[in-house]
């Protein structure tokens, strides 16, 4: 099987990274098919299972981890696991096409560190860490306790940004498509 190409976007949440994805995605030219993470969390809003994410209980999270079937994984929070399943890359490459991911910044290190060549990490800087409040207070889908977590853990994930191969500020959404199309595509046609 050719190996693709490995784009990942990661970011604190409410930076906007799942918006530059679904921009990213859209471009057939970038030949992008977009790799489903594993959450051991309930689905939110409208959010799909197979779509969105693979949505499985804690126990079978933690049968994965034990079988080393994940590329990487993350306890993002207390009992709330995130991960790459590594037949989900296989996946996207037996289609010919180039993974995109819209991923912790934990989560995105790793991968990095693990294909450092094929990969292209990419962090979404926001404005503030008081937009960011008010973006995800607007997204109405969490309680003021866990916005305060994700504020909290934002401090720690923007101070991961030099470990990145590019930082993207997104303070204004339109030049940050337009910055993240240009890169990828110079990427995914070397």
């Amino acid at each position: 099987m050719k190996k693709g190409k490995l784009i990942v976007f990661s970011a604190p949440s409410g930076s906007g990274k799942t918006t530059i994805v679904k921009h990213l995605l859209a471009q057939k030219e970038l030949n992008l098919d977009f790799s489903i993470s594993a959450a051991s969390r309930d689905a939110r809003g409208e959010e799909i299972n197979g779509k969105d994410y693979y949505f499985i209980s804690l126990e079978e999270f933690k049968q994965h981890i034990k079988a080393e079937d994940f590329l990487e994984w993350e306890e993002v929070y207390r009992d709330n696991f995130y991960g790459t399943l590594k037949s989900e890359i296989d996946r996207i490459w037996a289609l010919g096409k180039n993974v995109i991911f819209d991923i912790d910044v934990a989560g995105g290190l790793r991968i990095k560190s693990k294909y450092p060549d094929e990969t292209l990490a990419v962090f979404v800087k926001p404005p503030s860490i008081d937009e960011l409040k008010i973006r995800l207070k607007k997204r109405s889908t969490e309680s003021d306790d866990k916005i305060n977590m994700r504020i909290a853990k934002a401090s720690v994930e923007l101070a991961t940004a030099p470990q990145f191969d590019v930082v993207i500020k997104n303070y204004d959404l339109a030049v940050a498509l337009e910055e993240a199309t240009a890169l990828v595509k110079n990427f995914v046609s070397q």
